[in-house]
């Protein structure tokens, strides 16, 4: 039987998760906040292995309008929850109300948490739910009076890879990384670089894509510990996953930064990423940086004049980028950034631009093809 599930995404993001999906053999379609798709529980578990750009994966239970209470503890009623939480279950109740007539979130926590135990209670013929064993996460989502319940099958965002445990400034979040990667003009077996490479987190995505690495292998997910999921059938295709990557495909991905601070973080980021010795990255100013060889992508996730210096001196390293770019004929350029004005101070528009989102910064992603 289908199940309807949730990837969650960064306003932006849908599409390039849709596509994911779609790569994985599973049908999906872009909407607001995510992609949808119906599938089994061990497909939903595959899409938290190897999705790379969204935020969740979501277990969709019932989806209608509320506009009071007494609608709302109906619909979380009628959910057969006996099917998916044990007696022992720990109910944990998360809630979201945006433009809606319910608009107190702790009261519709407080609905619906009474819902479900009411239900659990008269299914199961218990007087007392003890709520000591696993965790199950309920989320009910209000938007536009549009009620939708959901049980989180991530646990931890799907941003928490394992490899990042130290943060430099303004960190740039793996699942956006990840999405940059594929967004640019950067394809496996070319050569990538990025000279503002910050704690690495860009270079990293794309060695974890150059070698078919599933981008949660290595980590846990709430759903392995549901009752109702296919436990064996899971341990198998972590198994199967785990033996199809290549872990050592050859790649030619670096980068530098002018801080040293960033770049202790970035090598022990690379070192927990598994790819030491293979990413290599060097203290060097962007503005004195001069590479041999073959010609690539430059990826580059710059200063906005927002977080981590002034604007002036964020434009100032646009025009370097543009005399970066002269002195390296035959490159591509991949550059995000919030600042309206980059295409003046780079020196050239853009041939393609794509708009995101860093956290809550609206951005430009600028795509510039060969350039010199």
């Amino acid at each position: 039987m289908p199940y309807t599930f949730l990837a969650t995404a960064a306003f932006g993001l849908e599409g390039v998760v849709a596509n994911e999906l779609k790569r994985m053999n599973i049908a999906a379609r872009a909407q607001n906040g995510g992609a949808l798709f119906e599938a089994s529980l061990l497909d939903a578990y595959k899409a938290n292995l190897c999705l790379r750009t969204a935020d969740r994966v979501l277990l969709v239970l019932a989806q209608e309008r509320a506009v009071t209470f007494e609608e709302l503890f109906q619909l979380v009623g009628r959910i057969p929850w006996e099917q998916y939480l044990g007696r022992d279950a720990s109910i944990h109740v998360s809630g979201k109300c945006v433009r809606s007539r319910l608009m107190s979130v702790r009261d519709c926590q407080s609905v619906s948490k009474k819902a479900i135990v009411q239900r659990l209670m008269q299914r199961l013929r218990v007087h007392h739910l003890p709520e000591t064993g696993t965790v199950y996460p309920v989320e009910v989502a209000i938007v536009n009076d549009m009620a939708r319940v959901t049980l989180d099958l991530s646990g931890d965002a799907l941003n928490r890879r394992g490899y990042r445990t130290w943060n430099g400034e303004a960190p740039l979040r793996e699942t956006l990384a990840a999405a940059l990667v594929d967004l640019s003009p950067w394809r496996k077996g070319m050569r990538l670089y990025d000279p503002c490479c910050g704690t690495g987190t860009l270079l990293i995505e794309a060695a974890i894509k150059a070698v078919n690495r599933p981008a949660g292998i290595r980590r846990s997910f709430a759903c392995e510990q549901f009752g109702f999921m296919p436990l064996s059938e899971m341990k198998a295709l972590r198994a199967s996953l785990l033996s199809s990557c290549n872990e050592q495909t050859a790649f030619d991905i670096g980068g530098s930064d002018i801080s040293p601070e960033a770049l202790e973080l970035c090598r022990r980021h690379i070192r927990q990423a598994g790819f030491d010795g293979r990413i290599q990255v060097r203290q060097q100013d962007l503005r004195t940086l001069q590479l041999d060889g073959e010609p690539g992508v430059f990826l580059i996730n710059p200063p906005y004049g927002e977080r981590l210096s002034d604007q002036q001196g964020a434009r100032g390293l646009y025009r370097e980028i543009g005399l970066l770019l002269k002195r390296h004929p035959g490159w591509k350029l991949a550059v995000i950034t919030a600042d309206p004005a980059f295409e003046r101070f780079f020196g050239r528009r853009a041939d393609k631009k794509r708009r995101l989102y860093n956290g809550r910064l609206e951005c430009e992603f600028y795509l510039y093809d060969q350039l010199g």
